[in-house]
Order: structure tokens, then C-alpha cells, then sequence
């Protein structure tokens, strides 16, 4: 398998976004389906913002934000400015005028009974150029995820918030009990999902964060028995480096779900296909320093390798793709 054909990527935004740019450039002749998480949208001002998808798609159509890796490049802020002269909240998630236009096109396109899969391949229309690549949310259906918190102010000791709220109001500071994605139980994976993984030469699981980005994604019905059932290989990438995240605040996540914040640990959640009822993986690749928990995984029946993981580049993200094809191709 050293040239799939038809590529599938579970992914999430910031991270998700820089590793489906070193796959295609790894394999750029394949078809690349990108099945992004759905569960951190939400609504704000009456627009319906879904910034995982928004991220991949400006990543993957040069208009995001290289410096910050989310937002649109050469922003500007007028609105937000008049909603804080106002005092309209929510000011603490920062919607720039650019990315306005595009909550404002889903917005509208929902109210005229689109469904996100046909709103998302309308935005990609302006965005992506070649037909080879396609960005499909993991479910039509509305799914959000929201955390309980530890709060001291309130009689329980306890308050739900939204994740967006969670993540960028309060920057992850506050203690997670509990990850709740709301809608989950009853959500469906789309036959486009569905079908791109059946037909898949190869599915990578995406080093994007294991709760809240991969977690509902694995969580959508259908979803992971398609991928057990799928003839493709399947290989994970840990977003978990020497015991932290690169991005994000998956190390506040992964206790609150009983998972040690360490690439083996995550693997392991992540199960091999051949040795555990819901596993989903086939091989595992951790960052080179996790020699350790590359060891604990293979011995586990997990076959894993350690090599770089740093996405610095798109070539350097590249060529831990290729190792992950490679040890595919190894795997029985």
C-alpha cells in the first residue's frame, strides 16, 4: 500500500487541519475524504459557527490564519467592536467580518433545509479547487459538546458549560468532571461518512484532541463499526507528545474520562481491531521520545511504532504520514 487510492482522515480543527495538509502532500494523486467533528459548533448571535470545519476548510483553501491556525488571514473586527459597544454578549468568542460571511451563508442555508453536508460541499465549492478532496461532517444531526466543571460559587460545586465556552472563556482552567456530548445517542453518521470508509484503501486517525474532537466522531452511530468492518487499514496518530498535548487542552479531557494523558494510554483507548470487541486501530504511531509506550502498545497487540511527530511543516508532517502508510502495509 505504498500509494492508497482513497484516503479517509477523522479529524478535528488547528491540529486536524495541519495534518490533512502533510497527507496530501504525501499522497496528493489519492481521493481524501475528511471526516471532521462536528460536536464543538455552536450558535452565536443567532449565526451557526462550526469551527472545526471552518478551520479545515480555510487551511485546505490558503485563507486561514497561518499564525494563529484558526480565523480567516488579513481579518478585521468591525462587528465584534460594534457588539461590544452594545454590550451584546457573548464578546468573548471573536468572530472577525470575514468569517461572518460564512456563519451568515450556513445560517441562512439551514433555515432553507440544507443539511451541513450539503452546506458544507456548497462552502467548499468557493474554498477547495480540486475535486480529489472533500470535507464531510461526521453527522447531520446536532451534536454539542459541553463539560461539567468544578465552581465552588455554585450549591453543587458543579456547572455545565458549553466547550467553546470552556476553552476559549476560560482557557481550560477550570477542573473537568465530567465530557458530555449532547445529541450523541441519537446522531447518525451520513452515507457519504459511511461510504468513504468503506471504500477506503487507508483511514488515518488524526492527532486531534481524543475527547472532544475524535471522541465524538468514534462516538456517532455507525461510525465505528463501519470502521471495523472497513477493508482498509487503520492507523492513529497521537496528538500526545512526551506525556502533553501540542495543542490544545486535551490533557484537562482525558483524566475526566479515565484516560492517562500519555500516547500508549490513548492508543490503547483507541483499541487494536484484532484483540479488542470496539478497537478500531490496526497500528499506532507515537512521537520517537514514547519508545516506552510504543512497547506497551505492541505488547498489547497493538503494533506501534515511534517517529517524529512534530507538524512543523507540511513536508515534515508529510513524512511521518509515509511512515504511517508504511507500517500499514506491515501490519497482517
Amino acid at each position: 500500500m505504498t500509494n492508497p487510492n482513497r484516503i479517509v482522515v477523522l479529524a478535528g480543527g488547528v491540529g486536524g487541519s495541519r495534518f490533512v495538509r502533510g497527507v496530501r502532500r504525501a499522497c496528493p494523486e489519492a481521493q481524501l475524504d475528511v471526516v471532521v467533528n462536528t460536536a464543538d459548533d455552536i450558535t452565536l448571535h443567532g449565526l451557526r459557527v462550526c469551527p472545526d470545519l471552518d478551520t479545515m476548510m480555510y487551511a485546505l483553501g490558503g485563507g486561514i490564519d497561518d499564525e494563529k491556525g484558526w480565523g480567516r488571514a488579513a481579518e478585521t473586527w468591525s462587528i465584534m467592536d460594534e457588539l461590544k459597544a452594545y454590550a451584546v454578549e457573548p464578546t468573548w468568542f471573536a468572530l472577525g467580518d470575514r468569517d461572518i460571511a460564512t456563519h451568515l451563508v450556513r445560517t441562512q442555508l439551514i433555515a432553507a433545509g440544507a443539511t451541513p453536508t450539503e452546506i458544507t460541499a456548497a462552502l467548499c465549492h468557493r474554498w477547495l479547487d480540486d475535486e480529489r478532496l472533500r470535507l464531510l461532517p461526521m453527522t447531520d444531526d446536532r451534536v454539542e459538546t459541553h463539560v461539567v466543571v468544578e465552581d465552588p460559587q455554585t450549591a453543587s460545586g458543579r456547572r455545565a458549560m458549553h466547550f467553546q465556552e470552556f476553552w476559549v472563556r476560560h482557557h481550560a482552567a477550570p477542573k473537568v468532571r465530567q465530557v458530555l456530548q449532547v445529541g450523541i445517542e441519537t446522531a447518525t453518521a451520513t452515507a457519504e461518512v459511511l461510504t468513504a470508509i468503506e471504500r477506503a484503501d487507508l483511514v488515518l486517525v488524526g492527532p486531534s484532541n481524543p475527547v472532544v474532537s475524535i471522541g465524538p466522531v468514534l462516538a456517532t452511530g455507525g461510525v465505528r463499526p463501519a470502521l471495523r468492518a472497513t477493508g482498509a487499514k487503520v492507523v492513529g496518530v497521537s496528538g500526545i507528545l512526551g506525556g502533553a498535548p501540542v495543542l490544545g487542552m486535551a490533557d484537562k479531557l482525558l483524566p475526566a474520562i479515565g484516560v492517562a494523558v500519555d500516547a500508549g494510554a490513548v492508543g490503547l483507548h483507541y483499541g487494536a481491531r484484532t484483540s479488542t470487541a470496539e478497537g478500531i486501530l490496526d497500528a499506532w504511531l507515537v512521537h520517537e521520545t514514547d519508545t516506552a509506550a510504543a512497547e506497551r502498545c505492541t505488547a498489547a497487540g497493538l503494533p506501534t511504532r515511534a517517529v517524529p511527530l512534530l507538524m512543523t511543516t507540511p513536508d515534515h508532517t508529510a513524512e511521518f504520514v509515509r511512515a504511517g502508510v508504511a507500517l500499514a502495509a506491515e501490519t497482517a
